[in-house]
């Protein structure tokens, strides 16, 4: 395991400093160099409140302290679980049946590898989806990833559950697109190419649960070994540890350590950026285990709020490009991810032994083919 700790790139000299600024060019290609080499980085935004994030953890703590009974009724199967709660055991990791992503899992070194997944499915972990997007001005081709909220059916839970998550999603929302802006300038292309291209997507906040009295011994997956399929997607800090991140250059495992103080959040890029930019940023590898420094957390939280469900949560958005928009590699890009390839620079300990090949397709299609992958559509 590696004690690399991931680059810090600061948003607020993004927002306060000239465009044409050395501090601010220097920023924007700090940030898309993370993204090319780690596909992961922390982000210091002064607007981020720990209190939000504070009151968005508790009240999705006391979501999921609730009956099965109560949490089925707000489950959407027949919208491929994009809405509403995903129960725990529903939703399965790619890799443990995905054989590339078992090929990565084999190239690494064996100190380095995830918890074995070749026999986990699916996940012991609950979720839920809070769609955050703009409705767009023209009837999509996919209205299912597009469909309306689910609240909450129990009272005392429903009544707080828009205020909280629409504050908090809000701020994860700004944050991750002024990250896609500063991405954008770093790797040389105008300010707003990926944040238009998002404009309309399906975004989602998108925590997730598990039950650490069930599942909180030693070693056990919470969410097996896998890439997001979204274009980036953005952390808070969650109460317990145990997510560890693949680094794309050196192939290490880094275990997600946020600083102690301060406001900080995790961006990992997802497979639609992976697509857009020909491989140059490759969608980062994760896992969220139960390791030492969980149990620690567990103990010292019975010690300090007895009172409070032990659940673990993440505080985590998924940002989305629109579902109708064009997934084609842009060329300027490709081009640099073909010489890094060639030049053969140590990016290769979780690169696939075979050029993967971007077929242009609209985004709601890549979507859907990541869904039935993790069996959320049939």
């Amino acid at each position: 395991m590696s004690d690399v700790t991931l680059p810090v790139v600061d948003l607020d000299v993004f927002l306060s400093a000239s465009s044409d600024s050395p501090e601010f060019v220097s920023e924007c290609k700090k940030a898309a160099d993370a993204l090319i080499t780690y596909g992961a980085l922390l982000l210091h935004d002064s607007r981020v409140s720990e209190e939000d994030n504070n009151t968005f953890l508790d009240l999705i703590e006391d979501y999921f302290a609730q009956p099965e009974e109560l949490l089925k009724q707000d489950e959407r199967p027949e919208l491929s679980y994009q809405v509403g709660v995903t129960l725990e055991n529903t939703e399965k990791p790619k890799c443990a049946v995905d054989e590339p992503c078992l090929k990565v899992i084999a190239r690494l070194d064996p100190a380095e590898r995830p918890l074995d997944i070749t026999a986990h499915s699916p996940d012991p972990k609950c979720r839920f989806f809070w769609k955050m997007s703009e409705k767009p001005p023209y009837e999509t081709q996919y209205p299912a990833l597009n469909a309306p909220n689910v609240v909450p059916k129990a009272e005392a839970i429903r009544e707080r559950w828009t205020p909280i998550m629409e504050k908090w999603g809000s701020s994860m929302k700004t944050a991750v697109e002024n990250l896609a802006e500063m991405a954008a300038i770093g790797l040389g292309l105008p300010r707003g190419t990926f944040k238009e291209a998002g404009r309309y997507g399906p975004h989602l906040l998108a925590p997730t649960a598990s039950d650490l009295v069930k599942y909180g011994k030693k070693d056990t997956i919470l969410a097996g070994f896998h890439t997001d399929l979204n274009f980036l997607t953005i952390h808070g800090r969650s109460r317990y540890p145990g997510l560890n991140i693949w680094a794309r250059n050196t192939g290490k495992r880094i275990p997600v350590r946020f600083p102690p103080a301060g406001r900080y959040l995790l961006v990992q890029a997802g497979k639609q950026l992976e697509h857009l930019s020909g491989g140059l940023i490759k969608a980062g590898y994760h896992e969220v285990v139960v390791n030492e420094a969980t149990l620690q957390a567990i103990e010292r939280r019975k010690v300090e709020n007895p009172d409070r469900p032990l659940i673990r949560i993440s505080s985590t958005f998924f940002w989305h490009l629109s579902s109708d928009y064009d997934l084609v590699p842009i060329p300027a890009l490709k081009e640099r991810a073909r010489a890094l390839r060639a030049d053969s620079i140590n990016l290769g300990k979780v690169d696939l032994d075979d050029e993967a090949s971007y077929e242009p397709m609209k985004v709601g299609r890549q979507v859907q083919n990541e869904l039935r992958h993790i069996a959320l559509m049939a």
